[in-house]
């Protein structure tokens, strides 16, 4: 019951009817003989009040009612006005949480479109110069007389191009998965070594042909929660990248190590390090670097760094002090 008096509405109605109330009686008193026209009086003077508040009460309603319109039908995200007690100012209040919800909603959504345009405006880009490539390559080994040799060329160039295309094509899936959050993580006890010999599977020919080294130096035991087979693809990436930058003979360090903490595991190269204009944007989908080499897309340590962040982990890349570059990755304990 006494909630209704939280109203600013009921509070002001209930005192003047009450100071009218006085007043009449104190009338009645003094004029007993007039008691009909004293009535009459009262109640038109409560009748006033009454309306008086009620046409207060709706004014009110509808410029609540006007505001509501202008969120709903012309995006205007004007604040709520008039703040005052009351259920009324409750659900003024209310409103205006919600207005300011939608604000941000809208704005979040407005980026989202903005980001979605420039990656596809990317993927467009990146697809569209393989694929350029690739027709011009058709069109050679369209020739009858082409010498076989050449031929042989053009389509191992072909099938190179077609491997890059893809790459490019499942990482840019595996990007989307992380970005929508349906990819799934296990959460199982991963061995470092168990790791790192996985993700060099897929680069072993190449290393050979390079006649370059991946040397471990690892804490024995080392291991962390997390999942495989997306750790090994961030990890694979991270190679991939130090073999490319360095030249042929010349050899990749990991080392390893584990504590209360997190898990490290970190990643030292031979090559000519990155150059400082580049450590900041390293991480960015499609940012090629000074360094880049021509078939290099620029999502392969962004993707490494968002495979990690999904397990709570982090990322960072430096020059290590006796050259060369250096990636420090570490999954934290829960």
């Amino acid at each position: 019951m006494m909630r209704i008096f939280r109203n600013k509405e009921i509070r002001l109605l209930f005192l003047f009817q009450s100071v009218l109330l006085l007043a009449f009686l104190s009338f009645h008193v003094l004029f007993e003989e007039n008691t009909v026209l004293i009535l009459a009086l009262y109640g038109a003077a409560s009748m006033m009040f009454y309306l008086y508040f009620t046409k207060r009460r709706y004014q009110k309603i509808d410029l609540l009612t006007k505001e509501v319109d202008q969120v709903l039908f012309q995006d205007q995200f004007t604040p709520i006005s008039q703040y005052e007690e009351g259920e009324l100012s409750i659900l003024r209040t209310q409103i205006h949480k919600m207005n300011l919800k939608l604000q941000e909603n809208q704005s979040a959504l407005q980026k989202e479109k903005v980001h979605l345009v420039e990656s596809l405006q990317d993927i467009s880009h990146q697809v569209r110069t393989p694929l350029t490539t690739l027709f011009l390559l058709a069109e050679r080994l369209k020739e009858e007389d082409l010498p076989a040799h050449r031929r042989r060329s053009l389509l191992q160039e072909e099938v190179r191009h077609l491997r890059q295309i893809d790459w490019l094509i499942g990482s840019l899936l595996k990007m989307a998965k992380l970005d929508a959050d349906t990819a799934v993580f296990e959460e199982k006890n991963v061995q470092v070594e168990e790791l790192l010999l996985k993700a060099l599977d897929p680069l072993r020919i190449p290393l050979e042909l390079r006649n370059q080294e991946v040397v471990l130096h690892l804490e024995p035991g080392a291991s962390f929660l997390g999942d495989l087979s997306w750790s090994a693809e961030a990890v694979t990436n991270l190679l991939k990248n130090a073999m490319e930058h360095m030249e042929p003979g010349k050899k990749i360090i990991v080392e390893a190590r584990e504590n209360v903490l997190f898990t490290e595991v970190v990643q030292k190269d031979e090559g000519p390090g990155i150059p400082e204009e580049d450590l900041p944007h390293l991480f960015e989908r499609f940012y090629k670097g000074k360094n880049a080499k021509e078939n290099s897309v620029g999502i392969g340590l962004a993707l490494s760094r968002m495979i990690l962040t999904k397990q709570k982990g982090t990322l960072k890349a430096e020059n290590a002090l006796e050259g060369g570059a250096k990636f420090t990755l570490r999954i934290y304990k829960s």
